[in-house]
Parts: C-alpha cells; sequence; structure tokens
C-alpha cells in the first residue's frame, strides 16, 4: 500500500461533492483525491479528471461509492477483484445477502462500510459477543416528500401528502424496508450488520411534515443490557432524501483508512 491513499470517488452528488472538495483541499492527511467517475459530464469545475470506472481501478487504491446501491451490486465485486479497496456508503445494497457474502469474500482488495447518519454500531458490534440480542427496534422519520416511491399507491400518497402529523409509511425488518427505500433508509441496513441479522431488525419508517430534522431511534436489548440511541439530523440541503452528516461520516471513516492517530475506531 502506498503511504498516500489514491482515492477515487463514485458519485458527484450531495455526498460526493462534499468529501471529494475535502480531499482536493487535502483536509485529509494521507488521501488524495485522484479520479472521479459519473454517468454525468462533470465539465472544467470538477476538482479530478473524470475517467471511466475501470480506469478508475487502475489509478486508484481505494474507491468511495456515494452514488447509490445499484453501483455496489454492478461494480462492488469487480473493484475488490482488481485490488481496489472499497469504502460503500450506501449499506442498503447489502441487504441483498448473497451480494454482501460474495463481497466479504472478494479480494484481493478490502471491503469497507460507513456509519453514516446513526452512531452506536460499535457499541453494538461489541454486544454481540456477549450474545444475542432479543430486540432490535429502528425508527426512522423524515419528510413525507423525501419516502414517495413509485410502488406506493394512490391511497397511501395522498395519506403521506395530507399529513398534518406523523404517518407510518411501512414496517418490516432490515431486509425488507431498504429495498424499497432505496435512497432512504441505509440506516437499517448498518443497523443489521452491526448486529449481524436482517431479520432481527424491526425498522419502522414514518413520514411527519414537521419532521425539519431526520430522525434515527435504535433500541435493542438482551440478557446482558439495554441499549438506546437517538439521532436528529438537518437533511442535506442538496438531497433531502440523506443528512448533512454522511459526508462527514465518509470523510471520518476516510481518515481512518489513511491511518490517522488518535482517533475512536
Amino acid at each position: 500500500m502506498s503511504a498516500v491513499r489514491k482515492v477515487g470517488i463514485v458519485g458527484w452528488g450531495a455526498i460526493g461533492r462534499v468529501v471529494g472538495t475535502a480531499l482536493a483541499e487535502h483536509r485529509v492527511t494521507g488521501a488524495e483525491l485522484t479520479c472521479l467517475v459519473d454517468n454525468r459530464p462533470l465539465g472544467e469545475s470538477a476538482p479530478a479528471p473524470q475517467v471511466s470506472f475501470d480506469e478508475a481501478m487502475e489509478r486508484c487504491d481505494l474507491i468511495v461509492e456515494a452514488a447509490g446501491q445499484g453501483v455496489v451490486r454492478e461494480w462492488g465485486e469487480r473493484v475488490l477483484a482488481s485490488g481496489t479497496d472499497l469504502l460503500i456508503a450506501s449499506t442498503g445494497a447489502l441487504t441483498d445477502e448473497e451480494l454482501s457474502k460474495r463481497l466479504l469474500a472478494a479480494g484481493p482488495g478490502r471491503v469497507y462500510f460507513t456509519g453514516g447518519a446513526v452512531g452506536g454500531l460499535d457499541l453494538l458490534q461489541a454486544v454481540r459477543s456477549l450474545g444475542p440480542l432479543d430486540e432490535v427496534r429502528l425508527t426512522t422519520t423524515k419528510l413525507p416528500a423525501t419516502l414517495e416511491q413509485p410502488w406506493m399507491d394512490a391511497e397511501l400518497l395522498s395519506r403521506m401528502r395530507a399529513a398534518t402529523g406523523p404517518v407510518e409509511v411501512m414496517s418490516g425488518t432490515a431486509r425488507d424496508v431498504p429495498v424499497k427505500f432505496p435512497k432512504s433508509t441505509n440506516v437499517a441496513a448498518s443497523v443489521a450488520l452491526a448486529v449481524g441479522d436482517l431479520d432481527a431488525v424491526r425498522v419502522q419508517v414514518v413520514a411527519d411534515p414537521g419532521a425539519h430534522h431526520t430522525r434515527h431511534v435504535v433500541e435493542a436489548s438482551g440478557a446482558h443490557g439495554s441499549y438506546r440511541f437517538e439521532v436528529a439530523h438537518l437533511p442535506d440541503p442538496g438531497n433531502p432524501a440523506t443528512s448533512q452528516v454522511v459526508p462527514y461520516a465518509v470523510l471520518r471513516s476516510l481518515a481512518a483508512l489513511a491511518g490517522r492517530t488518535g482517533q475512536i475506531l
């Protein structure tokens, strides 16, 4: 591995722009922005060359996925097989257990995941060593417009649009929900990755016209203790479906992979 991580970013949207700008301004010690991949022409304002995905794998030793679950499915294994490491922001793709197993088994590149908009995942991973959790629940509350999906029927859409208070949009497991909300519920998959069981995490998605902050509440309990984490984030102004903090979680992960000392892992 080189002393400085050569980083490529896939996706120049709400997450990629913040991460790429920080890298281009040398704000992550031990990492440099090498190239960008996007399906739209980025023009001369882009802070690094725009290249094909194949060329990015040749130029970089670490690729940051900031473009959605489809990219993970299509390119994840190829990135790792090329010997390039992969940092995944769209953890919802890992609700496909076969894909998850293939990514974890692939190499010689290594796969990493960001915690994104929720905290406490490190503690939940540690708790797993004590034994299984009896109950894990996640409640995600967002503005109705950010949760609208093509599969929704007219009755549900009408209820969401006319709501004056919280409306339950869907409940299910961490296996079911991220598939239905591919841009809005990566947190559910992240919690499931920490717990180690997609079916053990019960998820409730709530639309609330008063949700000026995106809210995630994680509640877990077992014979060895009980745990509750609640976060409330401002939505990203450019993409309200994601929280403003997400790209900074990616940058924190990048700093760890680049070898910054003195931080909590």
